[in-house]
């Protein structure tokens, strides 16, 4: 068996060391939950009545007999995004492969699911970061009931798949599978789509010249083929261990899609409370699996919207993982893939190329992966090295390719695009953020320039196309956190920022804001805490400050004295409610929020400190 690589096996004993509190007290919930009998057993016979009331044939007489486990399907559906239309059809699925299995599912909850892509810019993004918390709290009440043995959980994009796993940690006790949707068609070239965003930006190319860019993009069902937080989404709880083996990246629509959510029903029901295989998700997702996690992210330069999600999730499970963790892991972990905005490839290009069973194969066989882990599809990681097939219409699995089948999307440790995993976190007299560098060429990765401040994303945009920005520049967009409103993603920025990089200036973002999945070539230090609507030093910044960025140093600063800056009046942002798409509905969040680098979480209590324990 290959040796662990030191850096991973020492931050894993540190998250172990520190989490033991919060882990043994989650972990006694946990078994104190658990029952070898289905859980509807201990219902009164009203309460039970009610559960089977809807149901008939089969279904009726199993629910009623309360003989038969019980599985939950727990759907994140719409029609309105193409990464979730194709779940229309898995409930009857499910269903059907549950029943053949010897248990009933009945479809517990859906859950909201709303597209970062059509709120970009606009006002409703302001909900996205706090839709997790929704979500997770939808997933609970469909769990609730007290009616199942193991779930299964519809979702793929953004907050979604996040906020289905915390919901679910709450009920660890159950099995419980994630079910992936799958990719769409690649499209039009995303270097293609980037060159005419930033035409447009420039006002060198039209609206209808944008939307027709735009729509041979993103269209038809599935997941966005860039590799954005949905993407990374997927990888990550794969490695994990969370989906069947090579399960993310197959196609919508295709048998092989059918036979693996159909195999995924069957799996549920084999691994319940009264198997041998009884395997728990609380377990399931331990502090090495949340470390493999972590290394498959910055593996592949996924997005930083996992610095948020990574540590809420884990948090859920009573597991303290930090930024300082990621930052360490970062430094050991080489960058194994190219794939948009980090290359030219999408997701799809990835899978052709092994995707993830020949990820997991090379990080483990250089001893950056925990193989000793629990998975939904048995124990141990070596599995997840394996692809899935069709043969004479049965689903098998093959041992993936040893070595990518294309080195210009997908390599070997030995052979690596960089030695790092490209995320890092920068700290100054301005507070902590975290940076992606993967997409980064090296020559900009350290900016040092005046500060244009703006409050509002659209102020920027003003700003530019009046010509004021035509400079070296370090933009600073402040009262973005999520305490200010929710921690919109400011994506929309990038093409902007891409035309004044291409004019030949230094430029560089600051914000407490959040960035895309798909935020690509400019240094931008995001998620900045403590935010400026928390007094944080950003409120203080002024125009004409100097700032200095230096990823490879990992520092953030404004080149003013720390007394004349302390001595300033704070920008605070705009005081009072927020109204107009649903943002008033959402100031209990606002208010209740933690910060960003614990997760920007209303459910983890404010911790004080994120201090190391020493192993």
């Amino acid at each position: 068996m290959t040796p662990m690589n030191r850096v991973v096996d020492q931050v894993t004993r540190r998250i172990v060391e520190r989490s033991r509190p919060t882990r043994e007290a989650y972990l006694a919930r946990l078994r104190d939950a658990a029952s070898t009998r289905p859980a509807r057993t201990e219902l009164p016979c009203s309460n039970l009545a009610h559960g089977f009331a809807a149901c008939s044939g089969p279904d009726r007489l199993a629910v009623r007999g309360a003989t038969k486990p019980g599985v939950a399907i727990v759907s994140a559906y719409n029609d309105m995004l193409s990464a979730h239309q194709p779940y229309a059809d898995y409930p009857g699925l499910i269903k059907d492969a549950v029943r053949e299995a010897g248990g009933v599912a009945q479809f517990a909850g859906g859950v909201p699911a709303m597209c970062d892509g059509i709120t970009q810019g606009r006002t409703g993004m302001e909900l996205s970061l706090f839709s997790r918390e929704v979500i997770a709290m939808a997933t609970g009440v469909a769990l609730s009931h007290e009616m199942f043995d193991g779930a299964l959980l519809l979702g793929v994009c953004d907050k979604i798949v996040p906020g289905l796993l915390i919901g679910a940690l709450s009920f660890g006790h159950l099995p419980a599978l994630l079910v992936p949707a799958g990719p769409m068609p690649s499209g039009l070239p995303n270097g293609e789509k980037s060159r005419i965003r930033q035409l447009f930006a420039a006002g060198e190319a039209t609206r209808d010249d944008l939307l027709a860019a735009e729509s041979a993009s993103y269209h038809s069902p599935g997941t966005c083929t860039f590799y954005g937080t949905a993407n990374s989404n997927q990888l990550v709880v794969e490695v994990m261990g969370l989906h069947l083996p090579g399960a993310s990246f197959v196609p919508p629509g295709t048998p092989l899609r059918t036979a693996l959510t159909e195999h995924a029903a069957r799996r549920v029901v084999e691994i319940g409370p009264s198997t041998d295989d009884y395997t728990p998700l609380g377990e399931v997702l331990d502090e090495r699996a949340i470390v493999n996690g972590v290394v498959a992210l910055l593996a592949t330069g996924g997005s930083t919207n996992h610095t948020l999600h990574l540590v809420a999730i884990a948090a859920a499970a009573g597991i303290e993982l930090t930024w300082d963790d990621f930052a360490e892991l970062s430094a050991e972990v080489p960058l194994l893939a190219r794939v948009y905005p980090n290359g030219s490839a999408d997701i799809n290009h990835f899978a052709a190329a092994g995707g993830v069973p020949t990820l997991v194969g090379s990080l483990l066989d250089a001893g950056l992966l925990h193989p000793d882990v629990r998975t939904a599809a048995g124990p141990g990681l070596d599995r997840y090295r394996e692809q899935p097939f069709l043969e004479d219409g049965a689903l098998v699995w093959r041992p993936a390719p040893r070595r990518s089948l294309d080195p210009d999307v997908l390599r070997d440790v030995d052979e690596p695009f960089a030695p790092e995993g490209g995320l890092r976190v920068l700290d100054g007299n301005l507070g902590r953020s975290v940076i992606k560098v993967s997409a980064v060429a090296a020559d900009y990765r350290s900016v040092t320039a005046p500060a244009r401040v703006f409050t509002d994303q659209h102020e920027f945009t003003a700003a530019f196309r009046a010509g004021e920005l035509d400079r070296d520049v370090v933009v600073v967009i402040r009262g973005q956190g999520p305490r200010a409103n929710g921690m919109p993603e400011l994506h929309g920025l990038t093409p902007s920022l891409g035309v004044l990089m291409d004019k030949g200036y230094q430029v560089a973002l600051v914000t407490d804001g959040r960035m895309s999945g798909a935020s690509g070539k400019i240094p931008a230090a995001i998620q900045l805490t403590p935010e400026s609507a928390a007094d944080g030093p950003l409120a203080r910044i002024a125009d004409g400050d100097v700032v200095r960025l230096d990823a490879d140093r990992g520092t953030l600063e404004v080149l003013v004295p720390d007394a004349e800056l302390a001595a300033r009046t704070p920008d605070l942002g705009a005081a009072g409610p927020q109204f107009g798409t649903g943002r008033e509905l959402f100031g209990v969040f606002r208010d209740a929020v933690g910060r960003a680098d614990q997760g920007a979480s209303v459910f983890t209590a404010p911790r004080t400190s994120t201090a190391d324990v020493t192993a």
